[in-house]
C-alpha cells in the first residue's frame, strides 16, 4: 500500500468509527440494544483491521486483513440499511453515514485490487 493510501484509509476508518460510536450512543438512548451492538462491533472493526494490516507479515496477509475490513464495512452497510428501514434513524442521518461507509468500501476495494496486481505481476 502506498503511504498516502494508508493515511487516507486510516483517517477515514477512524473518523467513521467515531461516528459509529456516536450512533451507538444515540440508539442506546432510544432503547435499541440489539442492532446498536451489531453496528458498533462491525463499524469499529473496519478501522481495527486496517490498523492491523500495517503489521502484516506478507502482502497476502495484508490483503487478507483488508478483506476482513471490507467485509466488516459491507456488514455495517447492512445494519445501516436495517436501521433506516426500521425507522431507527432519519433519512438524512442514514444518507450521511451510509455515504461515508460506501466511500470506505470503495477505498478498500481499490487498495485490495492494487495490492493483488502487485502479486500477479
Amino acid at each position: 500500500m502506498a503511504k498516502g493510501e494508508e493515511n487516507i484509509i486510516a483517517i477515514k476508518s477512524m473518523k467513521f468509527a467515531i461516528r459509529i460510536i456516536n450512533l451507538y450512543k444515540y440508539l442506546i438512548d432510544k432503547n435499541e440494544y440489539v442492532l446498536s451492538k451489531q453496528i458498533l462491533r462491525s463499524g469499529t472493526s473496519i478501522g481495527a483491521n486496517c490498523r492491523e494490516s500495517r503489521n502484516a507479515q506478507s502482502r497476502l496477509d495484508f490483503i487478507s486483513k483488508l478483506n476482513i475490513a471490507l467485509k466488516e464495512a459491507d456488514e455495517t452497510a447492512y445494519w445501516l440499511d436495517l436501521l433506516k428501514e426500521g425507522s431507527f434513524i432519519e433519512e438524512s442521518s442514514y444518507e450521511s453515514i451510509y455515504n461515508d461507509c460506501d466511500e470506505i468500501i470503495k477505498l478498500l476495494t481499490s487498495i485490495i485490487r492494487t495490492s493483488k496486481k502487485g502479486i500477479e505481476n
